[in-house]
């Protein structure tokens, strides 16, 4: 008889079922999706009238945009395997908060670094770590009223190093949960939207051997927990 499986492993087989129908997908979209640009760009070469060269431009712009939508999908399904090299986890941190403050600053949310500031290392793809801070981050940014606060938390265990970003945004109900980390989840009760931010996230933590997960409930904000865990020698 067989055991069902325990939460952690239905996410990630999933996601990893998930991950296998993006890399088919994507695959068979770009096919169509590189003659429509192909084409696009040819008739804009060629077309003088400055009306018929907007409307071409936007379709060009639309079909680019589903261009980067499928490289997304692609990374999700096939990740490039990480390139790892001793790095400061704050530095990074830090690297990913400083790419977000302009953004923060047009939102008027406060973007705080909080916890440790001494240096710890790790033995991460430094790229791509910062690529999976900065899209929790941008999540919570895209959760935050104005006038709202996100705080950026590096902390130390004996077994981990974690980051953790929380942001006072409306919450997270039950349902949204479930699909948090699915691409292209419409989590807009939360105020999160659309897209591929917390689904590359999970790729990259995943892929270092980590974990990424929700810390805690409240009636108001979530937690993200980005954990690695120490690698002993």
């Amino acid at each position: 008889m067989m055991e069902p499986l325990n939460p952690l492993e239905f996410e990630r087989a999933k996601l990893d079922s998930l991950a296998e129908f993006a890399a088919g997908a994507g695959h068979e979209i770009n096919n169509p999706l590189a003659v429509i640009t192909g084409r696009v760009q040819l008739l804009l070469r060629e077309e003088r009238d400055p009306e018929k060269r907007r409307e071409l431009a936007i379709v060009h712009g639309q079909a680019l945009r589903i261009r980067e939508m499928i490289a997304d999908l692609m990374f999700f399904a096939r990740p490039p395997l990480p390139q790892r090299q001793p790095c400061d986890a704050g530095a990074i941190l830090d690297a990913a908060i400083a790419g977000l403050a302009p953004k923060a600053e047009t939102l008027r949310v406060a973007l705080v670094r909080v916890g440790l500031t001494s240096p710890q290392e790790i033995s991460i793809d430094p790229e791509q770590w910062q690529a999976a801070l900065r899209a929790v981050i941008d999540n919570g940014l895209n959760a935050a009223e104005q006038g709202g606060r996100i705080e950026v938390e590096l902390r130390t265990s004996a077994e981990a190093v974690e980051s953790v970003v929380r942001d006072d945004g409306p919450g997270l109900s039950d349902a949204v949960r479930e699909h948090l980390f699915d691409p292209f989840f419409s989590g807009r009760e939360a105020g999160r939207g659309l897209g591929m931010g917390l689904p590359k996230a999970w790729r990259i933590v995943t892929g270092h051997g980590g974990m990424i997960a929700v810390e805690s409930s409240t009636p108001r904000g979530a937690a993200f927990v980005l954990r690695l865990p120490i690698e002993r020698k």
